[in-house]
């Protein structure tokens, strides 16, 4: 028996499914809620799995092995449905251990996640949207928990970027090949004002396009992308202030007077509109320093030539509108009045300074090779 140090909830495995106390035991895991974190609904209880008897390795010693493994699920997301997520769990526990938990506020993910690395689980399978994977990347940096992903999100730009499919249940197999043959590698985080970032930051225009989205959160499950272009629209023409400078940045010592809009790369493409990718730099990557691109200018003209560049041309150019910087380390951001700002499409507010530093290898990844 096991009691997490971080979250109002303890686990106690076991062998067949049944009720324990005021639990719910799903497969051969048995979830205690207390009532001061409680389940919003038991999901359905899949068959009792089959265990190939194998010898217990850490992973990414390339051997299949029995691994621990916990399930984070964000049943709040766009594609995260009660059916999938049984598949999901009936799919995992075939060969290995695994628990499963359900967020049930902003933070949980990262609570949930960092009770995981300090019991020495193997992996952590975020499924879920942008947020949710950004939260457990948060919970597992700088641990030996690796982590995994699944996507459950309206637009999953990470797990995409890393070449797995948008469709969940394609995805696990891909997960599932990578757990089992160790494909699992160190990789760069993006960290602001103390949080991680997985593949972008954006401070200004976007930010404030993530928190008008974020109003309408009960409409983005049933609209999803329709929901962010009227947003991008409302923003650009009524409400997001094109005509005065937003902050001041310093990228590695280098001083910029009049930023209007920034993007702070750890992968790209930015995000993906439908099926195609919006590319800003070809030079970042996991592997790299972080590559800030930064609006000097914000007017039509220049953003539908950036949108032709970012759809067509794999990427942009330094201009007198935009500035790009690449293989940077840190970048201070400032300003008197507040300025908004998010990570990983997570809005996180508005502030008056932004710390944002490269971490290497900061993080365990599953990477399976092979991709869609």
């Amino acid at each position: 028996m096991s009691f997490p140090s971080r979250f109002n909830a303890w686990v106690e495995p076991s062998r067949a499914p049944g009720v324990a106390g005021s639990g719910i035991c799903l497969t051969h895991t048995t979830i205690f809620m207390p009532p001061l974190l409680p389940m919003r609904r038991a999901l359905p209880q899949p068959k009792s799995p089959v265990y190939s008897p194998v010898t217990r390795v850490t992973i990414g010693t390339g051997k299949i092995s029995l691994l621990r493994i916990l399930l984070i699920v964000n049943s709040f997301a766009s594609s995260v449905t009660p059916r999938n997520t049984v598949l999901v769990h009936q799919h995992l526990a075939r060969h290995h251990d695994v628990q499963v938990v359900e967020t049930n506020e902003r933070g949980h993910a990262t609570r949930f996640a960092q009770d995981a690395a300090s019991r020495g689980l193997d992996a952590v399978v975020a499924f879920g949207g942008d947020g949710t994977l950004n939260e457990v990347a948060t919970g597992l940096a700088g641990s030996d928990t690796a982590l995994a992903m699944l996507p459950g999100g309206s637009t999953n730009v990470f797990v995409r970027t890393l070449g797995l499919a948008n469709d969940p249940m394609v995805a696990l197999t891909q997960l599932v090949s990578g757990l089992e043959h160790g494909e699992v590698e160190r990789v760069s985080l993006g960290q602001a004002n103390g949080r991680y970032f997985c593949f972008h930051a954006g401070i200004g225009y976007d930010a404030a396009v993530v928190e008008l989205v974020e109003r309408r959160s009960s409409l983005k499950r049933l609209v999803g992308q329709p929901l962010f272009a009227y947003s991008a629209m409302h923003s650009w023409f009524r409400s997001y202030d094109r005509q005065y400078p937003h902050f001041t940045l310093d990228i590695d010592g280098r001083h910029i007077p009049n930023g209007y809009f920034t993007v702070v790369l750890n992968t790209n493409p930015y995000t993906f509109v439908g099926k195609h990718p919006i590319n800003l730099s070809k030079a970042a990557s996991l592997e790299k320093k972080l590559v800030v691109v930064t609006f000097k200018k914000m007017t039509t003209p220049v953003m539908l030539r950036t949108l032709y560049s970012a759809l067509r041309r794999g990427g942009l150019e330094k201009s007198s509108s935009i500035d790009i910087a690449i293989d940077v380390e840190n970048i201070s951001i400032n300003f008197p009045a507040p300025f908004p700002y998010q990570l990983d499409g997570d809005y996180l507010g508005d502030t008056t300074s932004l710390e944002i530093k490269h971490c290497p290898e900061a993080l365990r990844l599953v990477r399976p090779s092979i991709t869609f």
